[in-house]
């Protein structure tokens, strides 16, 4: 089973700063994607920013020029930096992950597609 927990979030006034950071844990055997979500107050769940194994990124147009995502493949570790925050920033952030994990069942050695998220972290951006 795979674990994700993120940590960093909080109460910051409007052009402040926030980082967070995601760690994955338990059977991994490989990472692929590792995504960014939020979930406005009243709103439904949207996608932030994506990393693909390979280092390509994605973000949602309201962020770009102000979030970066970065992750280390060593440490099953992804990190949010957000800039120049907005009150409509504000939200529950999740983190994301994809990949396969191994286990031993039955004496054999298994390898399962997993997609997991953490329980999210709050921010809030007051004006």
């Amino acid at each position: 089973q795979v674990q994700v927990v993120e940590s960093g979030g909080g109460l910051v006034q409007a052009g402040g700063s926030l980082r967070l950071s995601c760690t994955a844990s338990g059977s991994i055997f490989s990472i692929n994607t590792m995504a960014w979500y939020r979930q406005p107050p009243g709103k439904q769940r949207e996608l932030v920013a994506h990393i693909s194994t390979g280092g390509s990124t994605k973000y949602l147009d309201s962020v770009k020029g102000r979030f970066t995502i970065s992750r280390d493949n060593a440490k099953k570790m992804i990190f949010l930096q957000m800039n120049n925050l907005k009150p409509e920033d504000t939200g529950i952030y999740y983190c994301n992950i994809t990949g396969v994990e191994r286990f031993l069942e039955g004496g054999a050695t298994i390898l399962q597609g997993f997609g997991s998220w953490g329980q999210g972290t709050q921010v809030t951006v007051s004006s």
